[in-house]
């Protein structure tokens, strides 16, 4: 498997987080959200602009920053 940045995944691709590379509070904060190593993902769509990205996780959808996807690295299929 692959392993990207999460900014660079396409609309409807699935993947699993292997790492969230963010320390302190946003680190934190990304985790509380439950995007954790080993959960998987989908991407659902993206803002005109492309900022900011809705993905599917544990049956809710998520909107995260590009700057926020940045530091979540993913393994894709």
């Amino acid at each position: 498997m692959t392993k990207i940045n999460m900014r660079q995944m396409k609309i409807n691709q699935t993947g699993t987080i292997s790492a969230v590379k963010a320390n302190g509070e946003l680190g934190r904060r990304i985790r509380d959200m439950g995007i954790v190593k080993g959960t998987e993902i989908r991407i659902q769509g993206r803002a005109p602009l492309n900022d900011p990205v809705s993905l599917r996780i544990m049956g809710f959808t998520l909107t995260l920053r590009n700057n926020e996807a940045d530091n979540i690295e993913v393994e894709v299929k």
